[in-house]
Order: structure tokens, then sequence, then C-alpha cells
């Protein structure tokens, strides 16, 4: 058998070969959805994206006999140094062909350099980060994946678990078809107008005149209400603003909404429509025309992924994301959306798992976290 060699990516070139590695890997995978190429670009650093302006990565190239078989990017995340005052690195965008070798020699050339960069454990896979797309697939392969949500072979987890990494956290997607709604439980409705006639909770959809400011807003939320969150850390000022303007197509308006009291943001619900299936039939590519045919006529897409529902710390508990929960769904009835996946949401977040389950939203698929930090001592 031919030998492997690992190669740090530098050139142009060694990213073009990073970048387009999954198409291979996944060519006769029918539930593969590709990513667009250029965000993709960005959130490895290949171009500029501000979650570089403090943090770094090395991306690395395994090859056996000069042919690309896998990839690895190995990151450290400025902002969870900072935060939780450990040298934790991370790995993301990790991809292999079936090879136990070639992944050994990727992963240990990635703890290399962490190694050299003052980090002593290790935990991922994250994207570059748990605020963008995140988790290895353990259970769920039959289906495709919603926007922006990971797929990979179910070989995978062998691949890593033989680094010495093991479970940290699970993520869940919860699945569920609008005609579920029609069986949920009628207390509900009496509990949401009990929490809308105690706090005043008011509901509106984001304001298309002031969509920027809206979508900061959104994030702000997102960034307050997740503080005591595990492994969170927040967007920085630089990835709202390039967040927004990322998504400034993408999303539609009737299907983000903001809970007020008092006028005063307090909660919102943030839904992108699953567009996976159009960035397939695009090849991942935006130009000269793609971007064209991914925006076209958006109502006749009838997926969507509930991305997060956040309420900001003084009002949580109080069941403000019913009342969120409750004001979308006559919107989607109204846009004539089949089916919603709730991803993703931690396995160690019961109120949110217990709320999903009670609205007969079903666990399809089950994501991995993994790190390789020493037992602790009993």
């Amino acid at each position: 058998m031919a030998e492997v060699g690992v190669t740090p990516v530098t050139t142009r070139s060694e990213q073009r070969r990073f970048v387009d590695l999954p198409w291979r890997i996944y060519s006769d995978d029918p539930c593969w959805r590709p990513p667009l190429r250029m965000a993709q670009e960005e959130l490895l650093g290949f171009r500029h994206h501000p979650f570089y302006d403090r943090s770094k990565s090395q991306s690395f190239l395994v090859t056996r006999g000069g042919r690309d078989v896998g990839r690895l990017t190995a990151i450290v995340n400025a902002g969870h140094v900072e935060r939780y005052g450990e040298n934790r690195g991370f790995f993301g965008f990790f991809e292999c062909e079936d090879d136990l070798p070639a992944a050994e020699a990727v992963f240990t050339a990635a703890r290399d350099w962490l190694d050299e960069q003052g980090m002593t454990t290790v935990r991922g896979p994250t994207n570059p980060t748990l605020n963008y797309e995140c988790g290895l697939l353990i259970d769920g392969f039959d289906t495709p994946p919603f926007f922006m949500m990971t797929h990979n072979r179910p070989y995978y987890a062998d691949l890593v678990e033989a680094q010495g990494l093991g479970k940290i956290e699970d993520l869940y997607a919860f699945w569920g078809q609008m005609s579920m709604l029609d069986s949920l439980d009628s207390k509900l409705g009496v509990m949401v107008e009990g929490v809308k006639e105690r706090f005043g909770v008011t509901v509106r959809s984001l304001d298309r005149n002031r969509f920027a400011d809206e979508v900061r807003m959104f994030l702000d939320i997102y960034n307050s209400s997740l503080g005591g969150t595990w492994g969170f850390v927040p967007l920085s000022d630089g990835e709202v603003r390039h967040m927004a303007t990322s998504l400034k197509h993408l999303i539609v308006p009737e299907l983000a909404l903001v809970a007020e009291v008092d006028g005063k943001p307090i909660g919102s619900v943030f839904c992108l429509l699953d567009y996976n299936d159009r960035i397939q039939a695009i090849n991942g590519r935006l130009f000269p025309f793609g971007f064209l045919k991914l925006l076209w006529n958006k109502r006749a897409i009838k997926r969507m992924r509930a991305v997060s529902t956040n309420v900001v710390p003084e009002y949580q508990a109080w069941g403000v994301g019913l009342v969120l929960m409750a004001a979308l769904v006559p919107r989607l009835y109204d846009w004539g959306m089949e089916e919603v996946e709730f991803s993703w949401v931690l396995e160690s977040n019961h109120l949110s798992k217990r709320t999903l389950e009670r609205g007969g939203a079903i666990v399809t698929k089950k994501y991995r976290i993994y790190q390789n930090d020493p037992p602790v001592a009993g």
C-alpha cells in the first residue's frame, strides 16, 4: 500500500483541493448536500472572516500515493481560551476515506500544531465554532441534512474515536410535520395566553425597513441569552456584522419573530428555509448565476430549519419561547410549510427537549462533540 503523507495547506492550489475533497468522498451518497463554496472558504480562513481577526487555524491535507484521501483543520479559538481560561484547541472540517492510518496521520499533524500554539487538549468538530456548523453525525444517516447542518459517513465516528477522543456532549435535531400540530396539547394555548397577559408580551415579524439593524438585534439576543449554555462563546461584533450581511438575502422576515415587552426586545425565534436542494443544484457555486437560482421563488421551499429560539436571561423559564412558537405557527400555515427541523438542541438543554417532545417533534438525527481530556480522578 502506498505511503501516507500530510501537507499543511498554504497555497491557493492546496486550499482548492481541501475545499473540493468532499465532492469525491460523497460522490455516491444521496444524502450529502454540498456547502456554498464561498462560505466554506471564509469559515476556513481561506478568505477573510472576522472570526480570524483574533483566532487562527491551520488546515491539513492527507494523501496516499499522491492522492488526497482526507483533511482536517486545527483551530485556536481565542474567545474560548479567554472565556473559559483553558488552553483548549479545536478541530473541524474533518473528511476522510475509510482509512485509519490516514486519519491518524492528519490528526497527529493537527495535534502537533495545536501543541505549538500552547493548546493542551482538543475538542470538536467545530467548523470553526459552535456558532456555525458543528458536531459529528452519529445517528440519522438515511435522510439529507437541513440547511447549515452537517452530514458525514457512518464510519467517521470510528476514525475519530480511534484518536483517543470521547463524547463530551450530544446535539439533537428534532423534526416535525405541520400535521402533527393538530394534536397539540390544548393546555399550551392557555399557557401562552397566560404568559402574554402576565408580562405584556407582544410578538412581531422582522421589520424589512430596518433589516440590517433588526438582524443585528436578533444576534444580540442570541449572544445575551446563551451565556450559561455549555461551551458557548459569544459572536464578536465583527462576526455579528458579517453574519447579518451573509444572511441578508436568505432570511424571510415573516419567519423571524421578536418578542417585546414595552417595546423592548426580550426574545426571538429565528428560522431559515432549507436551501440545501438548491445549493446542490448549483453545486455550491453562487456565481455567475447560482445566487439567482438559490433565491428565486422562495415560497416553493416547504422545508424549514428553526435555528434558535432565544430569550434574554431575565425572562427565561417563563414561557416566552412558547409565545414565540405559537405566533410562528399561523405564519407557517400561511407559507404552506410542510416540514420543520429544530436544530440543534443540546442534550443538556432539558427544557427545550421537553417542550419539543410535548409538541410532538421527534429526534431524527444525533450529532456528537468529542474531546480528549484525561479522566477526572474519583
